[in-house]
């Protein structure tokens, strides 16, 4: 079949023959344009330095300076518009050969853009501009995937509660409240059809009935007391950035809270003391001291004042009072105050059995280490297939602690399998950064620091990695409602020689059902600026809420 001919403006045809040429010319002018103006601009370069070896020996003939520039100016406009017009009217087809030159400028622009408006060309310049382009592009996806966006998925909205059993609730007083919130938790009804499709995903929870009943009921009841008492930077100043960064995000949102908080005391069912711990350290340690003293001193001395100014903490002897603190020296802090290290809620970083936490009235407060305070849910998600997976255990870091060293001495440059490391150097990161190794390794080794507590933990759930966890006495994250055996391995101190073994007898099945798993409960450790159901910040309020519901005892009938 022949090409089909196209027509042009002045109502001839033309053949793609004449329309490839046409469209060369296209690029012609680009080059002779170019070349014109390159040697132009050696032409100035060369008057301009001339310029300045005549200024500096004071020898300037201005008027012969004046007409060069005139005369350099005139051609830099006229020239290139002469030589561009000649060449385009030159290049359009007319039935009897070459346009007439008689023809302006204007017209032969718009014939020119006509023409390759109708027939587009290919010359071996377009089909290099459109590799590179499909070579950017990739390149711009592959950036795109390193620096990957979170897609959010928003929950389902609060249930309404009916006007009536609003005002039963509203005519209770605080401590009723939290014996009718336990009473329906014992009988919560069974959450059925809780599948692939619903937002809470069984699996990853204790008791899916439970949870779900008693979030319900802190939605409907619960409301805290902020002290305003407290001077910054230690009171009301939340750090976002860093390791600590957890207890700073929760000060930040429970402070701009509108659900949950009252400015009305009597009304409370928890009263929140908002310190940091981090600020606490920055203002009165001394560094290198070792003494831990001044810090506890000063917290015990706020919660004398509190207690002498308001009548909440007596009332209770601090047992609904709580504090959320990530920083290591959390639990030491609380030393000097008998009532709150005994009776008051703590949320800690620094979850550990031997070093006064109480599991079921004190909650492990997730260690988050966000890097810039303005992203906190960048580079989250994006974990590989499996099957594209090279690593079996990944793990980069600083010799903290004890337990850090010993899993090097077994590891380190022992098994290709297991990427054992140090800090991770330059040589490494360059192939393959600590976020990627993350994201490419089937089990992320999260080993204990000085503490039990390590980020690396919420990290590996970020990365889409199944966490495996070496810390004895370790109480982990919210382990009121959430099933880690279903998305982590936890792994005794002393089997550390045996780590490849261990991890190598999980099967395939077993490690798949975790690793869904762990993207399922993903959504339960983020920091939304903005928060929504069931994140980190509602998931560490539930827990507070939760573990006051246990000290509650329910009056026998």
């Amino acid at each position: 079949m022949m090409p089909e001919k196209q027509r042009h403006p002045t109502g001839q045809e033309q053949s793609p023959a004449s329309i490839q040429n046409s469209g060369q010319g296209k690029f012609e002018e680009i080059i002779i344009y170019d070349e014109l103006r390159k040697q132009l601009e050696h032409v100035s370069l060369a008057l301009f330095k001339e310029l300045i070896r005549r200024f500096a020996w004071r020898k300037i003939d201005w008027r012969k300076l004046f007409l060069a520039g005139a005369v350099m100016s005139i051609a830099g406009i006229i020239l290139p518009t002469f030589l561009l017009a000649y060449h385009r009217n030159s290049r359009f087809e007319s039935p009897n050969g070459t346009m007439h030159l008689s023809k302006n400028l204007t017209e032969a622009r718009l014939d020119k853009s006509q023409l390759v408006t109708s027939a587009p060309f290919v010359s071996l310049n377009s089909s290099i501009e459109s590799k590179e382009s499909a070579r950017v592009l990739r390149m711009r996806q592959n950036r795109r995937k390193t620096i990957d966006v979170l897609k959010v998925v928003h929950p389902p909205p609060r249930r309404s509660v009916p006007r009536h059993l609003q005002r039963y609730l509203q005519s209770l007083s605080s401590h009723e409240a939290l014996l009718y919130a336990k009473r329906e938790i014992e009988h919560a009804p069974l959450v059925e059809n809780v599948g692939n499709d619903s937002y809470l995903y069984a699996p990853v929870f204790q008791n899916i009935s439970i949870f779900k009943r008693s979030y319900e009921l802190m939605e409907m009841i619960l409301k805290v007391y902020i002290y305003r008492d407290g001077k910054k930077p230690i009171f009301h100043q939340p750090r976002l950035n860093g390791i600590y960064a957890s207890e700073g995000w929760f000060m930040k949102l429970m402070e701009a809270n509108r659900e949950f908080v009252t400015k009305e005391p009597e009304k409370a069912h928890l009263f929140y003391l908002p310190y940091s711990s981090r600020q606490l350290e920055l203002a009165l340690y001394v560094r290198n001291s070792h003494n831990l003293r001044p810090l506890s001193k000063f917290l015990r001395d706020y919660v004398n004042m509190i207690a002498s100014k308001y009548p909440f903490w007596n009332r209770t002897h601090g047992s609904d009072h709580f504090l959320v603190a990530c920083h290591d020296w959390g639990p030491f802090i609380t030393t000097e105050h008998v009532e709150l290290k005994d009776n008051a809620i703590k949320a800690l970083c620094n979850a550990d059995l031997k070093e006064n936490f109480v599991a079921g009235k004190d909650v492990s407060l997730p260690e988050t280490a966000i890097r810039i305070a303005s992203k906190p849910l960048r580079n989250i998600g994006g974990g590989i297939r499996v099957s594209q997976r090279p690593i079996l255990a990944f793990f980069a870091g600083k010799m903290h602690g004890k337990v850090r060293p010993k899993l090097l001495k077994h590891w380190l440059n022992k098994d290709a399998d297991m990427r054992i490391y140090g800090p991770l150097s330059r040589r490494v990161s360059k192939n393959m950064s600590y976020v990627r190794h993350m994201k490419s390794s089937k089990y992320c080794i999260c080993p204990m620091g000085y503490e039990v507590n390590s980020p690396r933990i919420v990290e590996a759930i970020y990365y889409e990695c199944v966490p495996v966890i070496i810390a004895d006495n370790f109480v982990l994250p919210l382990s009121e409602v959430l099933e880690w055996k279903a998305f982590s391995v936890t792994v005794a101190e002393i089997d550390i020689p045996k780590l490849k073994e261990i991890l190598l007898a999980i099967p395939l099945k077993r490690y798949l059902q975790m690793l869904m798993n762990v993207k399922m409960v993903q959504k339960h450790f983020l920091w939304n600026p903005n928060p929504m159901r069931y994140d980190l910040f509602h998931m560490i309020l539930h827990s507070i809420w939760y573990n006051r519901l246990n000290q509650i005892q329910i009056p026998q009938s």
